[in-house]
């Protein structure tokens, strides 16, 4: 619906070389499915795509009437919640994605764990094994947002029964007023998810019996934390350097005391 954002997306795609012959920009809203083409009917006729980008407005508020439950991009997993269409958006794509296609979708974090409809969207896409990814990112990265959002990465066949989950939160440059990733930081989330490497508090490949132990709740936190291990302290070391130094206080103070004693002082 908006005009400003059809403009940039076509001064975008112009920016970056591509000739107003190369691509075609629909201006429309995505959750209404209001492009025509995206409303064929006939499976054999359906629109598909190897590649799947999207980077969609985040917790947008949206009014989804009676007959959207049937709409043929939800009704297998159910309406995203008025209140945040972040799955609504990721659903959209998804029904056009290739069955050998990827979508990488651009969400705010409350979608890998928040409960009521968006949970039962989640568990729907993991028990089908579509969920490839889940790749965190630092915050303050957006103009238009201070939060820290994460990659969905998603697939209708994948080659592995378990989520790669990368960490990279940490991974930025520290700006006046915003954080940046440096191309160091790019090839490291591309190198990790290309090879699905686990390295320690970075990234890990966790099986659906694990995520479904966790009540698939795909908080990364959960399953790649970079905090670091608490320091392991050896209580009896502790305090028999406690009753060493305790014993060398007394030998010391009574030592002084004698000296006090021979000057006529009081004693301590």
């Amino acid at each position: 619906k908006n005009i400003t954002t059809y403009n940039l997306a076509r001064m975008n795609m112009l920016l970056h070389g591509m000739k107003d012959t190369e691509f075609e920009i629909f201006h429309g809203d995505t959750l209404l499915n209001q492009w025509h083409i995206f409303n064929e009917m006939n499976p054999s006729k359906k629109i598909e795509f190897d590649g799947i980008v999207c980077n969609p407005p985040f917790s947008l508020t949206w009014q989804p009437n009676d007959t959207m439950a049937e709409d043929f991009r939800f009704k297998s997993y159910g309406l995203a919640p008025k209140s945040a269409a972040d799955f609504a958006f990721l659903l959209h794509g998804f029904h056009f994605l290739a069955k050998e296609g990827t979508m990488a979708i651009i969400l705010p974090h409350g979608v890998l764990f928040r409960g009521g409809a968006e949970e039962r969207i989640r568990t729907k896409l993991l028990k089908d094994n579509n969920i490839d990814t889940v790749i965190g990112l630092p915050s303050n990265l957006f103009y238009s947002t201070g939060i820290p959002v994460c990659i969905l990465v998603l697939k209708k066949c994948k080659k592995h029964d378990d989520v790669l989950f990368i960490n990279a939160s940490e991974q930025f440059e520290k700006g006046k007023r915003q954080n940046t990733l440096s191309p160091e930081h790019l090839d490291e989330i591309i190198s990790t998810y290309q090879y699905r490497t686990e390295k320690d508090k970075y990234s890990r490949k966790v099986s659906m019996e694990e995520i479904e132990k966790n009540g698939y709740n795909l908080n990364i936190s959960r399953y790649v934390s970079t905090s670091e291990d608490e320091v392991q302290i050896d209580l009896k070391a502790v305090n028999t350097r406690l009753a060493s130094i305790n014993q060398t206080i007394q030998t010391s103070t009574n030592t002084h005391n004698e000296f006090l004693k021979e000057l006529g002082l009081d004693l301590i």
